[in-house]
């Protein structure tokens, strides 16, 4: 099935199934060097998903994403969505993966799309503040930046594109660990790196419901772990975290490198501990289940693939005047229309849509898709 069909029906499922559709505006393993590239042409598919008469009229120029890190399924759909999105619009699409999962190793990248003289950057930040400097370096230079999955601070963007609203993300996770736990006991987080503005917004939402509601008194957050969105350290993470807290119930990890650690280690020991968050359904299909067997009720994400698109979109819009970055500018794209809203920072955000749930009725499904 081409991904054009696989990624439409994803966002037909969200719209029908859950909260509101993809067009939603509603406030809801690395390089050699740093400055190695992946061009479009490595990643794109020939199937792409939009068309030449999308975002603003179509591309031209050179358009650049900087995904936090190499190896990481996740940020690689993104890519393939962002790349496939540029060059069906008739742009040139480069994607540079950093050295690690660092604000450093990302900044050397930055300096070197700065050099080649990009027409945009839309970077998913390691860090939401490190990279003030260098993205304002770049803004100065002419050059359109926007972030996409993990934000930069407000002074470091034109805008964000948001996969999910943060208090939607967090109130789907929250309601997960209490339906999961029985409404009561000790949870655990299993985070990606401690400066991850993503995962740390959606912990806070997350508090910010425990604290302010009383359905989820008896809910008992015992650790937020930070596994750097590596495999090994996010299974080292959670066998410690099983070690430290023998009466756990649940663990929650909102990052797709964790939950698969995560969700590996528990059903390999047999484990009672249950877990939730979000993952790539072709990776957590052997681990998603009703039953003793399995250690994953259920989780949450939302499409990648389109995600990056939207931040190509955003791009283009961006380079060719369509859309400042305001609070109340508007686009029209492949994906649907959108409307640049206020963010929770102070800066402005692109809301893909909602959070969607993969089960047991729907998981052999979607592991098909990405």
């Amino acid at each position: 099935m081409k991904k054009k069909l696989l990624s439409g029906l994803l966002c037909a499922a969200m719209v029908g199934t859950l909260f509101v559709g993809c067009g939603s505006s509603a406030d809801t393993g690395a390089t050699e060097d740093a400055g190695a590239s992946t061009e479009s042409t490595d990643t794109a598919s020939t199937d792409a998903e939009a068309t030449t008469d999308s975002a603003a009229g179509g591309a031209t120029g050179t358009y650049a994403l900087v995904p936090k890190s190499a190896g990481n399924p996740f940020n690689e759909k993104e890519a393939d969505g962002f790349t496939e999105a540029i060059e069906a619009m008739g742009g040139t699409a480069v994607v540079q993966y950093p050295e690690s999962a660092t604000a450093d190793a990302q900044i050397t990248v930055i300096e070197s799309l700065i050099s080649q003289g990009v027409d945009s950057i839309c970077v998913a930040a390691n860090d939401e503040n490190a990279l003030q400097s260098v993205l304002e370096e770049a803004m100065d230079a002419g050059i359109k930046v926007c972030s996409v999955d993990s934000s930069v601070n407000k002074d470091s963007r034109a805008v964000h594109c948001n996969q999910a609203g943060v208090d939607e993300i967090g109130l789907a996770l929250i309601d997960a660990v209490y339906d999961i736990s029985g409404g009561e006991g000790q949870f655990a987080i299993l985070s990606a790196t401690s400066q991850a503005t993503n995962q740390n917004a959606w912990i806070d939402s997350m508090k910010s419901y425990m604290e302010s509601d009383s359905k989820y008194a008896n809910l008992e957050l015992v650790e937020v772990a930070y596994g750097d969105d590596e495999s090994q350290k996010s299974t080292d993470q959670t066998q410690a975290l099983l070690q430290k807290y023998p009466d756990l119930k649940v663990i929650c990890s909102p990052t797709t490198v964790g939950i698969a650690a995560a969700a590996k280690v528990l059903q390999d020991q047999g484990s009672s501990v249950k877990l939730t968050g979000l993952g790539l359904p072709s990776e957590m299909a052997a681990y998603i289940g009703d039953g003793d067997d399995f250690s994953c009720p259920y989780m949450f994400l939302w499409n990648p693939i389109d995600l990056g698109a939207l931040g190509a979109y955003t791009s283009v819009a961006l380079v060719n005047g369509e859309i400042t970055g305001a609070e109340g500018d508007t686009f029209t794209c492949e994906l649907g229309d959108y409307t640049v809203v206020s963010a929770a920072d102070g800066g402005t955000e692109i809301i893909l849509g909602a959070p969607f749930k993969f089960d047991p009725s729907n998981i052999d499904e979607w592991k098909e898709v990405y």
